[in-house]
């Protein structure tokens, strides 16, 4: 079974709204998928973000990392039912 990763292109969404979008994104995956961000910066402040909001519950790699493009996947841990 082949299974493509969503992509969001977050340097195409409005700044308000980039930081909620991605935690819907995230939210809305089940246990074991994953999605990758493009950002035009480094979006560390965002992993922190995740770590206090979303602790234990995703992992965080990243795919490229600048000058001009980031890519970070983020998947959602299968372990939520060891809770």
């Amino acid at each position: 079974m082949s299974v493509t990763e969503q992509i969001l292109d977050v340097t195409k969404i409005a700044p308000p709204q980039k930081h909620p979008t991605i935690f819907k994104t995230f939210d809305d995956l089940e246990p074991g998928e994953a999605f990758v961000i493009k950002n035009d910066h480094d979006p560390r402040p965002l992993m922190f973000q995740f770590k206090f909001e979303r602790e234990g519950q995703f992992e965080w790699v990243y795919l490229e990392e600048g000058p001009e493009v980031w890519r970070v996947r983020i998947s959602k841990h299968n372990s939520l039912d060891s809770q």
